[in-house]
């Protein structure tokens, strides 16, 4: 007779596979055993308190708000304040690059810096801390500045012609 086609190693793994899945049915029935059975509506409901907290004991009634239908409010507001807001900011130039044509203004209300090109240039160049008037414009990586001038009202002097 020949001897039997299964090895040593073969033996083990369906030992293992049994010992697990005889395992799993005793955690199965064991927390089928332990498990509440039939739980009354009362103990499965669940209230929100006057602070928005889930609680399992009904909210006072002495503590309700009411709140008109006119209150509520669906949707964002409109922006009216930045509306009537003049565009134009002023600021100083913080760091200005001649040779890579860009740099960053210090906006003077908000103390934001923002990115300046030199293409967003509409009076000549400028250099670091001239004062200047700019409008802000959304740009690919955030706020940047064009239309950006000095801040004087005379231009910023030009080189004279050698005569």
């Amino acid at each position: 007779m020949g001897r039997s086609q299964e090895t040593f190693g073969k033996k083990d793994n369906e030992k293992k596979k049994q010992k697990k899945k005889t395992e799993k049915e005793e955690r199965k029935a064991e927390r089928q055993a332990n498990a509440k059975s039939g739980q009354n509506l009362d103990e499965m409901l669940a209230y929100v308190d006057e602070n928005g907290n889930i609680s399992s004991t009904p909210p006072d009634p002495s503590k309700k708000r009411i709140i008109k239908d006119e209150d509520i409010r669906i949707g964002v507001a409109r922006r009216t304040d930045d509306d009537n807001e003049d565009p134009v900011r002023t600021g100083n130039v913080s760091f200005f690059n001649d040779s890579k044509g860009y740099g960053f203004i210090k906006d003077s209300q908000t103390q934001e810096s923002i990115f300046v090109h030199a293409n967003g240039l509409a009076g000549g160049p400028i250099k670091e801390g001239d004062k200047v008037n700019f409008e802000v414009e959304m740009g690919q990586k955030g706020p940047t500045a064009v239309r950006v001038k000095h801040a004087s009202a005379t231009p910023p002097p030009a080189a004279a012609p050698a005569a």
